[in-house]
């Protein structure tokens, strides 16, 4: 019997992304490996291309391969409601809120370290040299 679908190449190219990146998600359990044919070519399904654009388009949207296999999850299994696939996307704009916030204040940390440099002489008393050993990340 024929096997029927798309090598590899053909899947990355369809899907926007490269072959590694396919053996990669096998790897994750994000993307279920085909099997192959008798010339140990593998074969995928139309539909993976459906599943690699909604795991690119997760990611774009910030969640971690370990939330975005979650997802994928979510989108087979019954018992699953919206509601449970709201609560995730609220979870992750709160996180991406505090990254948010974090990123501010690195911002207004530079910023006022520009301020305090003039940006001529040596470095030797540069103040933004001289202050960065005091953040720790914890600002």
């Amino acid at each position: 019997m024929e096997l029927v679908g798309l090598t590899a190449g053909k899947l990355a190219k369809a899907a926007d992304v490269n072959v590694e990146t396919l053996r990669y998600y096998e790897k994750r359990g994000l993307l279920p490996e085909p099997p192959r044919k008798e010339s140990g070519y593998r074969i995928y399904p139309e539909s993976a291309v459906d599943r690699l654009k909604f795991i690119k388009g997760a990611q774009a949207l910030g969640f971690t391969l370990e939330e975005i296999h979650e997802l994928l999850g979510m989108r087979i299994d019954t018992q699953v409601n919206r509601a449970d696939v709201r609560q995730r996307a609220t979870q992750k704009v709160a996180a991406i809120q505090i990254k948010i916030d974090a990123l501010e204040q690195m911002k207004q940390a530079l910023k006022h370290l520009v301020h305090q440099c003039h940006g001529d002489g040596s470095t030797a008393e540069c103040p933004i040299l001289e202050a960065i050993p005091s953040f720790s990340g914890e600002q």
